[in-house]
C-alpha cells in the first residue's frame, strides 16, 4: 500500500483514533474506583466540617481511610426521607455510604418537578443532624450541608461547595470561613427560610442561588424536621 495515498491516510488515522480511544477507556476504568473513593471521602469531609468535628483545613490534611474511620465511629444513622417526612430508606453506615453530588443532583430534579424524592439525613452520636442542599449558582451547581442542633431548628454549622463560581466572589461560599460561620446559631422556621444567606459583596447571583437552594431543600425536609 502506498503510504502517501488517501487510503493509507484514512486507515492510519482511524487506527490511531481507535487506539487512543481504547487507551482512554482503559485509563478511565482503571482510575474510576479511586475517583469514586475520593468523591466519597470529599463528601464525608464536608459533612464532618458542617457538623463541627473539625475545620475544613484539618480534614483536607487527613487521609481518606482516617476520614471514613472517624465517620463510621461517630455516625448514629443515615436515613433517606421523602417530602412527607416519611423515612423511605437508609444508607449503609458501615460502608460509609453517602449521597455525592450526582445523587443530590438527581434528587434536586425530583424535588423541583414534584416526583418522589429520597433525601439524606445524617444523624451523629452527639445529636447533630446534617442535611444536604443542592441548586444553581451563577456559573454552575452549588451544593452543601447544613448541620442542626438536637432541636432540629438551630443551625450548628454549614459547609458549601461549587463547580465554577468566581474566585474571590461567589467562590467564597466554599473558601471563606467567615461565610460558613455566619450560619451558626440561625434558626429554620416553618414559614420558609429565605434570607439565611448573608449576601456576598459582588456575588449577588451566587448568594441568591444558594439561598434559593437552601429554601427549596429545607421545604422538602420540612415535614421531617417538624416531626423530630
Amino acid at each position: 500500500m502506498k503510504t502517501n495515498g488517501n487510503t493509507y491516510t484514512v486507515i492510519y488515522t482511524t487506527l490511531v483514533c481507535v487506539l487512543v480511544a481504547a487507551i482512554l477507556a482503559i485509563v478511565s476504568q482503571t482510575l474510576k474506583p479511586r475517583q469514586e473513593a475520593n468523591e466519597k471521602a470529599g463528601t464525608i469531609r464536608a459533612i464532618l466540617t458542617a457538623a463541627g468535628f473539625g475545620d475544613e483545613a484539618h480534614w483536607q490534611k487527613t487521609k481518606n481511610a482516617a476520614v471514613l474511620d472517624f465517620y463510621r465511629k461517630n455516625i448514629e444513622s443515615a436515613i433517606l426521607v421523602d417530602a412527607s417526612g416519611k423515612e423511605v430508606g437508609s444508607l449503609d453506615c458501615a460502608d460509609a455510604q453517602v449521597y455525592t453530588t450526582s445523587d443530590l443532583k438527581a434528587q434536586n430534579y425530583n424535588i423541583k418537578d414534584g416526583s418522589p424524592a429520597a433525601i439524606p439525613v445524617y444523624r451523629f452520636k452527639n445529636e447533630i443532624s446534617v442535611l444536604a442542599v443542592y441548586g444553581a449558582g451563577l456559573w454552575g451547581p452549588v451544593w452543601g450541608h447544613i448541620a442542626l442542633e438536637s432541636d432540629a431548628q438551630t443551625i450548628a454549622g454549614a459547609c458549601f461547595d461549587h463547580e465554577s463560581e468566581t474566585p474571590g466572589l461567589g467562590g467564597k461560599i466554599k473558601d471563606d470561613p467567615a461565610f460558613r460561620a455566619s450560619f451558626k446559631g440561625k434558626r429554620l422556621n416553618r414559614g420558609g427560610n429565605d434570607g439565611l444567606v448573608d449576601a456576598i459583596s459582588g456575588a449577588t447571583m451566587t448568594s441568591k442561588g444558594l439561598d434559593a437552594a437552601i429554601d427549596t431543600w429545607m421545604e422538602a425536609y420540612k415535614n421531617w424536621l417538624w416531626a423530630n
